[in-house]
């Protein structure tokens, strides 16, 4: 591909039609995310020499929300044997909602990661594995592998999530009365909010691309933040299921892997690429932000980034 600077009068194009689309809401069962401005938009692309683009409403920070399923699956996967891994969650895409109150597979397990179900479920298993060190090792984690020194969580919106998360808390004693969680309910929650209440950029997300499309090393290092063999799993699930019951259009249409999340991002990572990151905080019916697909589904056409391009 090209380097980044030559193909920014492309982008550009892309991102102004993007902003003509306002279709979506605001997310507002989470009631600190409902007061956001609808009308941010903002688009950032690192390649893996680390040459960046940004557009629009780069500076604005927002949390992860779903987004940092990734990471926290890319944290088991560092500590954890893919079978004791398998026996809590799978890697099988559900068709169900991103929240759907708990459907299991035929071996009595969430489906996959990218899901509320199995996110908690993976959630327990880092408590499980590290204690009271459980939300240290994983913000360092988060850290290194969005290429920063530190990351913070927002505590408004954590504690908005805490108070008013009853949809979760269902799904976690549905975990707990099947023996998929080996610790407190609220214990449990309480860290998976904290991962989803973990401020970002764009920026941020952009380079979290470009560490996965650069084999787990932050762009333009060689310093490895994640096993390949780490990656290669986390980047599989994605693909499959990181956009949720839309996944498999997604594959069709833009073909590399992807993550979304309810308060308007998108992250996504062409392989020896780039990585891209999506804030627009108007989301469809499916938590994903209607104008973070047209970006990717725009970007994968005219730039020929399809994984199965020929």
């Amino acid at each position: 591909m090209n380097p980044v600077s030559n193909i920014e009068p492309t982008v550009r194009e892309i991102f102004e039609l993007a902003l003509k689309l306002d279709e979506g809401k605001v997310t507002t069962y989470i009631p600190e995310l409902a007061g956001v401005d609808p009308d941010l938009f903002a688009l950032s692309i690192c390649g893996t020499d680390g040459r960046t683009l940004n557009m629009g409403d780069t500076g604005h920070m927002f949390t992860m929300q779903s987004i940092s399923k990734v990471l926290s699956y890319a944290l088991v996967l560092e500590y954890y044997d893919d079978e004791t891994i398998m026996e809590r969650v799978g890697v099988e895409a559900t068709g169900e909602d991103f929240d759907s109150i708990i459907k299991l597979d035929h071996h009595k397990r969430p489906f996959n990661p990218m899901v509320n179900a199995g996110a908690i479920a993976v959630t327990d298993m880092i408590i499980s594995r590290f204690k009271d060190e459980a939300l240290v090792k994983s913000l360092d984690l988060f850290a290194s592998v969005l290429g920063k020194n530190e990351v913070s969580v927002d505590e408004a919106v954590f504690m908005s999530e805490y108070r008013t998360g009853e949809r979760n808390r269902a799904i976690a004693h549905l975990l707990k009365n099947f023996s998929l969680l080996d610790n407190p309910v609220e214990e449990v929650l309480a860290l998976y909010f904290k991962h989803c209440s973990v401020q970002i950029t764009t920026s941020d997300l952009a380079c979290l691309g470009a560490t996965f499309s650069n084999k787990g090393c932050p762009a333009s290092s060689v310093r490895q933040v994640l096993k390949r063999e780490t990656l290669q799993k986390v980047l599989s699930v994605m693909l499959t299921c990181g956009m949720y019951n839309y996944a498999g259009q997604w594959v069709y249409d833009v073909g590399f892997p992807a993550k979304s999340g309810v308060s308007g991002g998108v992250l996504s990572m062409v392989p020896d690429k780039m990585g891209v990151g999506v804030f627009s905080p108007r989301v469809d019916d499916k938590g994903s932000s209607p104008r973070g697909v047209l970006v990717n589904k725009l970007l994968s056409e005219r730039l020929n980034l399809h994984i199965f391009a020929c």
